[in-house]
């Protein structure tokens, strides 16, 4: 198996006892190699690299995906204590479960069970030999599950006897192991051990991580599969009306509502000066060049115009116009274009290039909706003005504005968007943090209260601070179907102590 010995950001060590063992990264690598006659530029780059590994992880998720169908319904099936008339009932409480169950193999694998990678095969095992085959009073459900869900995950604390029977178990704040309404409604529920033992083989075929890490088994799932399930299995599209939008949508729309959100609210405050007229914010986008246009937009702009387009932009040629641009409707060679462009979209991309290229460097760009206007990089140009400026109170009110920010998105279905504002608002409040470090240790007296909070309350854990904080502080969802809400804060959660 690999090992990743590495922290955040980091170079990733990945280790195999053979060839063989690396067939599936050898696979990758191969997609993402460039000749040294190629012309390359950064948009080459990360498109190739974020193809070449989104396919793969797409695959892995859908297998799971098809794995994970046959076994809800073979579960649902084991459901007993139901009348007829509730079958709608039996396929949502199978939903539920395997929420509940998914989320233990994740934490389980990072000890936050008792400190066994195994806990839930352990106790299934150990419930069965103790009891009997459901013998007793109680199946492992019974005997084990609904104790552990409700007076272990869902209680602050625990005493000594219930220690002793489960082990050092966490609470887990969240409503996901609250006794669910069909449990309510049907107290003779129970599920054999059989169910379980056929789930937890499944499960235990896939390799399972918190973060977004590679092996050459092919099979690690993230919590991001969770969503997925959610969105294509749980969510009955037809009749509820719920769709699923895209990680570059959300991105998109969240990057443009908040940054600028966050710049009006510092605009607002005692650091208004550097969004007036001749701020640091426009020095600093006036002397940037293109850093600030999306590397998409400069796509081949650089490279001369092959002589067949090019011609069409002569405005003094012989040549009626029509036939100087008959090419410009094939399409573009792969080095100058994105994706489907024709000559005649490359053309028109470039133009508009190199007018906001000229913009920028006459200071056309001077309010926060002009950033917004001209579809600027917002939030590399935000994290640029935070770890460059020389103001503190400057880092101060921006800090403050993160810290105040409200995020609700009314249909929020698995988290979708409240991912995407997460995306934006972590490396603001990282950068932030290592500015306040930096201004405290240059002057004691500077962000005493704000560091303190983080080093005492939270053990100087820089990241699970910022993601608790972003989750606590700043986002909200709510939704129709409540499994979707259950759904979403599983998966911050566990986004939360990925980093534990």
């Amino acid at each position: 198996m690999p090992v990743k010995t590495a922290e955040k950001r980091e170079l990733v060590a990945l280790e195999y006892a053979s060839p063989d063992q690396a067939a599936f990264l050898y696979e990758k690598i191969e997609a993402i190699s460039f000749r040294l006659d190629e012309s390359v530029f950064i948009v080459d780059v990360t498109a190739r690299v974020q193809a070449a590994f989104a396919v793969n992880a797409a695959r892995i998720t859908k297998d799971f995906y098809k794995g994970f169908q046959q076994q809800h319904l073979a579960f649902a099936a084991f459901i007993q204590g139901l009348p007829p008339a509730a079958e709608a009932d039996r396929h949502w409480y199978a939903s539920v479960m395997l929420n509940r169950l998914m989320f233990c193999y994740f934490i389980q694998k990072k000890g936050f069970l008792d400190f066994d990678f195994d806990y839930l095969q352990t106790r299934l095992r150990l419930t069965r030999e103790r009891r009997g085959r459901d013998a007793f009073y109680g199946s492992f459900y019974k005997a084990f599950l609904m104790a552990l869900f409700r007076n272990g995950l869902n209680l602050p604390r625990h005493d000594p006897a219930f220690v002793a029977e489960f082990g050092r178990i966490p609470y887990l704040n969240g409503g996901l192991f609250e006794e669910h309404a069909i449990e309510r409604r049907h107290e003779a529920l129970d599920i054999p051990d059989e169910a379980f033992e056929s789930l937890f083989a499944f499960f235990d075929k896939w390799n399972w991580h918190l973060d977004t890490r590679l092996t050459a088994s092919g099979r690690d799932i993230n919590p991001d599969v969770l969503g997925y399930i959610f969105e294509q299995y749980i969510n009955d599209r037809s009749r509820m009306g719920a769709y699923y939008t895209k990680e570059d949508i959300t991105g998109y729309i969240a990057r443009n509502c908040i940054i600028p959100f966050l710049f009006d609210a510092v605009a607002g405050t005692a650091s208004a000066r550097h969004f007036k007229p001749g701020g640091s914010v426009w020095k600093l986008l006036r002397a940037s060049g293109d850093t600030y246009i999306h590397d998409a937009v400069k796509k081949g702009v650089d490279l001369p115009l092959p002589p067949g387009v090019a011609g069409g932009l002569e405005p003094d040629a012989a040549a009626p116009l029509r036939e100087r641009r008959a090419a410009w409707n094939a399409p573009a060679a792969e080095h100058y274009a994105l994706p489907t462009e024709i000559w005649r979209e490359t053309v028109a991309r470039r133009q508009r290039c190199a007018a906001l290229r000229q913009t920028i460097a006459d200071g056309g760009i001077a309010s926060v909706n002009d950033l917004v206007t001209h579809n600027l990089d917002l939030r590399r140009l935000a994290e640029d003005l935070l770890a460059q400026t020389d103001d503190h109170l400057l880092i101060r009110h921006f800090y403050d504005a993160l810290r105040r920010l409200t995020v609700l998105d009314p249909t929020c279905g698995s988290g979708a968007f409240l991912f995407a504002a997460l995306n934006i608002l972590e490396p603001l409040y990282e950068t932030c943090i290592d500015r306040m470090q930096a201004f405290h240790q240059a002057n004691a007296n500077l962000f005493t209260a704000e560091l303190a909070e983080i080093r005492n309350k939270y053990r100087s854990n820089i990241q699970h601070y910022i993601y608790k904080s972003i989750i606590l502080r700043n986002l909200y969802g709510v939704d129709i179907m409540r499994e979707a809400t259950e759904i979403a804060k599983l998966r911050l959660f566990l986004k939360m102590v990925a980093v534990v």
